[in-house]
């Protein structure tokens, strides 16, 4: 990391190392993983106690941000508050996003020892779904190639584009899933998708054209590069009726996702 973030940290430590309201203070984002531009942010983990986190539980105020802790251009802090529930419902069944807040994570101060065990078992692929997984982004990458002819016969370029992004999205899933690799969500998925060293031969190049140039052309190309890599064990009639399951009735029985509610 640059010298200009360490100084950052070590105010944030300063500042509450000795708060009995926190735990431990956890760094992550782009310091912690190496990937540190001068004017990158410092994005933080706060360890709250149960007291203080109930007490900004009943006012939903679990967001910190600070800008003036930074003496550099465009420089913040910006994190979340938890609590030691938190770290262990994520190391017990996390969604891979909240998982992947931890790679390369590290504790700037730590009043609990339990913090260290946590952090080595939450950003960890968790092997139990991934059978399931690589059946579930295939099925989307069939469908949603089948999506893109259709956007294209009718000339519909919302149905062409929306499509075009998350046959991407699930057809790196399914690399990232081959790889036992975290999802990041979407600000950092295409440079851990880049870094994935098993793929298809061309595979960020397709995608790239794909989602410059969406159309059923590109579209064919990428789902082919996809299929040929290996056996998925997923037909297209299986697709079908798994898409069905997944995407049209993924509202049975829980609240549908934000995107359909």
């Amino acid at each position: 990391m640059e010298s200009h973030h360490q100084r950052v940290i070590e105010r944030l430590t300063g500042l509450f190392e000795d708060d009995p309201n926190f735990l431990a203070l956890i760094i992550g984002g782009s310091v912690a993983r190496g990937w540190v531009r001068p004017d990158s942010d410092v994005d933080i983990v706060l360890i709250a106690t149960d007291e203080e986190y109930a007490r900004r539980e009943a006012v939903e105020s679990y967001h910190y941000f600070n800008p003036d802790l930074c003496d550099y251009p465009g420089g913040y802090v910006d994190g979340k508050i938890v609590n030691l529930d938190f770290l262990r419902e994520a190391a017990d069944h996390g969604s891979e996003p909240a998982r992947a807040v931890f790679v390369g994570a590290f504790a700037a101060f730590n009043h609990a020892p339990e913090v260290d065990d946590l952090l080595k078992r939450i950003p960890v692929y968790p092997e139990c779904e991934r059978e399931e997984k690589i059946k579930a982004f295939y099925t989307q990458v069939l469908i949603l190639n089948w999506y893109m002819g259709e956007a294209e016969k009718r000339g519909d370029p919302y149905l062409l584009n929306h499509a075009a992004g998350q046959l991407v999205l699930y057809g790196g899933r399914l690399i990232l899933a081959h790889n036992r690799i975290l999802y990041p969500y979407h600000k950092w998925f295409m440079r851990v998708l880049n870094g994935a060293p098993d793929k298809p031969a061309g595979f960020m190049e397709l995608a790239d054209s794909l989602l410059r140039q969406p159309s059923g052309e590109s579209a064919r190309a990428f789902t082919d590069c996809v299929s040929a890599f290996q056996d998925w064990g997923v037909s297209f009639p299986q697709a079908v009726v798994r898409f069905i399951k997944d995407a049209e009735w993924n509202w049975r029985g829980r609240r549908p996702p934000l995107a359909d509610w």
